[in-house]
């Protein structure tokens, strides 16, 4: 997933960065309004509200116009009453007061990345190299022989699916699967090693050192 962090302080932003990186996210930085607006799109934006070259709330109401559907969490120091209800009536999902936690911002994202994927409509069955995964029916076929799998296997594979042959990250699966990067990495590693064995085929799903797992094509 990739987020566009919108902060002027360099120490917080190299914290901030360096700690979004490390639970696996794509982050891109912009220090001031302008920057920020003509930066590349994104899955979420982390906007500091007090910005060198104009205000974040004027950011947020003209990201929210573009879209409806970005993810923006104001992360600010402005603490007053007033302030979160701007924040918020403008277009801001959530509103996080600095001086915060890495880990309550850290809830906080998956939380709305939740809330996200509750409005993405049913997908169909989609085909990917010799698969063929009907998300509806929660059936898998394998060059047309049916793969029984568990609940939590059939979302692992739902969640490399929508980015076939891309590399997803660990936390992506992780959020996808059980709304959380909190659990265990073994717990992942033995259900794609199970995932593998029953589809019969281990190069399909491929580790990619460091990063996650990729879905294989063709």
């Amino acid at each position: 997933m990739r987020i566009l962090l919108v902060e002027d302080d360099r120490r917080v932003t190299a914290v901030m960065t360096s700690m979004l990186q490390r639970r696996g996210y794509e982050v891109e930085h912009a220090a001031t309004a302008s920057a920020a607006l003509a930066a590349a799109p994104c899955d979420l934006v982390l906007l500091d509200l007090n910005l060198p070259d104009g205000d974040g709330v004027d950011v947020c109401r003209t990201l929210r116009a573009r879209s409806e559907h970005l993810g923006i969490i104001a992360v600010t120091a402005r603490a007053e009453e007033r302030d979160r209800v701007t924040g918020l009536r403008v277009g801001a999902d959530d509103y996080v007061v600095k001086p915060f936690s890495m880990a309550e911002l850290q809830a906080r994202i998956e939380a709305l990345l939740r809330r996200a994927a509750r409005h993405v409509p049913p997908r169909e069955a989609v085909e990917v190299g010799p698969l063929r995964i009907d998300h509806a029916a929660r059936t898998v076929l394998l060059r047309g022989r049916p793969v029984s799998l568990t609940r939590k296997e059939f979302d692992i594979l739902a969640s490399l699916a929508r980015q076939p042959g891309v590399a997803v990250t660990r936390e992506r699966i992780l959020l996808d699967v059980w709304q959380t990067t909190w659990s265990g990495r073994h717990t992942l590693e033995v259900h794609v090693a199970s995932l593998r064995a029953k589809l019969d085929e281990p190069n399909l799903v491929q580790t990619v050192r460091g990063v996650g797992y990729r879905l294989r094509t063709d």
